[in-house]
This record gives C-alpha cells, structure tokens and sequence, in this order.
C-alpha cells in the first residue's frame, strides 16, 4: 500500500476507478489540470511514492529527480516501449521505480473513425466523391503501415468491406499471411496502395522525402498515432499534389499551424476517446495498481 499517490493532471477514469484508488493509498490527490513545466509536476508529486497520468504531460528525468520517494509511476495511456513513451522509463527504471502503462483500450472508436471518413471521402457525403462518382470501399488498394493492435484492426475492418489489404512491419505476421494480407516493403505498398494509414508508435516517423516521392499523386494517407508519421517539408510538398491527409488529433498532424491546410481533414478530437474506452482504460490502471501492491480489487 502507499503512503501518498498522485495524480498530476486528469486520467480519465471513470467514477468507480477514483474511488477505488483510495485503496491503494493513505492519501490520494487528484489534479484537475494540467501541469505546464517539469517544475510544477514535481511540485505536484512532492513527497508522493506513487504517481498516475495521462498522456498530455511528460514525466522526465529533471522533475523526478526532484521527487525521491516515487516507486510507482501508472501510465493511465498507452505504453508501447520505453522510446514511444511520455515517462522516462530508463531513467526511472535506474532508480528502482516501477512504470506500469495500458494497452488496447482505444482501438474500436480509432476504426470507427477511419471507416467513417473512408466512406464519407469515397462516397462524396457532404463533399466531393473522391474519384468524382460515389465508389465503395470493395476493391480499393489500402496499406496498413505497422500492424500492430489497433493497425491490425483497421486492416480487418477494411477486409470485411471489400478492401485488398497490404502491410508493412518489422517483419512478416503468419496471422496476416493467413487472412491473405501481402507484407511489402515500404516503398513498394507506398506506390501501389490508394490509402494509407498509419498506426505507429509516437515519435516513431517513416515518411521521409523518399517514401513520399514513392507514395505519389491522387493518394489518402490517414494518420492514427499520437505523432506525426512523417516529416513536415516533403508532407507539406506532398499535399501540394491532389491528395489528402485525415488525423483525427492536432497532436497526428502536426501542430495547429496545420488546420487551415485545403488537403487536410483534421477533426481535432481523440477517435479513440469514447465511452467504452475510459471504462476499459480505468479496468486496466485499477489491475495494474492491484498488480504492483498485490491488493485484490473487487
């Protein structure tokens, strides 16, 4: 059990979820806000053992090493690897202080949303159909660039209306083989494929000047990440030609500076964020939390 746990802005977990922390500790404080530099959040930790957050703030090594009690960080987010997250693990992992963070909990609403504006961009609704007639999704040539949960998902989905499925990742998957999903090399599923989606790691980036000299003209590249999945200069040269970009996040695009761009369709919401996906979320920080202080949740 704790002594104190923390946490430092808003972690979207449902009723219930809040008031089961105050098992895990003697004291438990909730912020409301978000905390704006690295000093404020170690403020905010104090002399907590245990610490939550979200997505929206970065805990590093200059606020931690003001907090020497910490021996429990929850990720109340995704945590992929240590590289894509908002937490330095490494450096926390030197002191002995566990990082606990959550999968999967988002990826149903990120497939709604891609299918959504496939078919609105395909069949013209309340905009011009892509190909100037309204088409379907059968036959159309999409690429899934990395095929992890929620890529993986969208490539189903895609499957199911008809689409011809192509991916690139690390490596082949016999699970996708089976279901007859053709594993290609970046550049050669950036030139055949329609649309694109994207559904990488944040700070992970693929598109370079390169891949978009190979992905072309008259092509939909949609982005699902956290982050950008390419660099800015070729993206912005790339938008140039008759082609669109969908994020549903400022955060997948770029920056705000973005918005206004003719060939961008960004809706500024988190696709992901639902109903459903807080109550998975909060499921999962509870049984990471009753995991780590082996306290039995019921």
């Amino acid at each position: 059990m704790f002594q104190k746990l923390v946490a430092i802005e808003p972690v979207s977990l449902i009723s219930s979820a809040e008031k089961k922390l105050h098992t895990f500790a003697n004291e438990v404080i909730l912020f409301s806000d978000i905390p704006m530099d690295a000093n404020k959040i170690a403020a905010r930790i104090g002399d907590a053992d245990a610490v939550l957050l979200s997505y929206t703030s970065h805990l590093g090594k200059d606020a931690l090493e003001q907090c020497p009690n910490v021996r429990y960080i929850g990720m109340c987010n995704s945590l992929y690897s240590p590289e894509s997250a908002n937490v330095d693990i490494y450096y926390a992992n030197s002191r002995g202080i566990t990082v606990t963070g959550i999968r999967d909990y988002g990826d149903e609403g990120v497939v709604e949303y891609v299918i959504s504006e496939l078919v609105r961009c395909l069949h013209g609704f309340d905009q011009a159909p892509w190909n100037g007639m309204a088409r379907e999704i059968t036959g159309l040539k999409a690429g899934i660039v990395g095929l992890g949960r929620s890529g993986g998902m969208i490539a189903d989905a895609l499957r199911f209306f008809g689409a011809e499925i192509s991916y690139f990742a690390r490596s082949e998957k016999a699970k996708a083989r089976a279901k007859g999903y053709r594993f290609l090399p970046l550049d050669e599923l950036l030139e055949q494929c329609e649309v694109v989606c994207c559904c990488l790691n944040r700070n992970t980036v693929l598109l370079h000047a390169p891949q978009f000299s190979k992905l072309g003209n008259r092509k939909i590249l949609f982005n699902t990440g956290l982050s950008p999945a390419w660099d800015e200069e070729p993206f912005l040269k790339w938008l140039e030609g008759d082609n669109l970009c969908f994020c549903d996040t400022v955060g997948a695009l770029g920056g705000e500076h973005l918005l206004d761009h003719p060939k961008v369709r960004c809706m500024e919401v988190s696709s992901g964020h639902t109903r459903q996906a807080f109550d998975r979320l909060s499921v999962k920080v509870i049984q990471n939390l009753s995991d780590y202080t082996s306290i039995k949740i019921r």
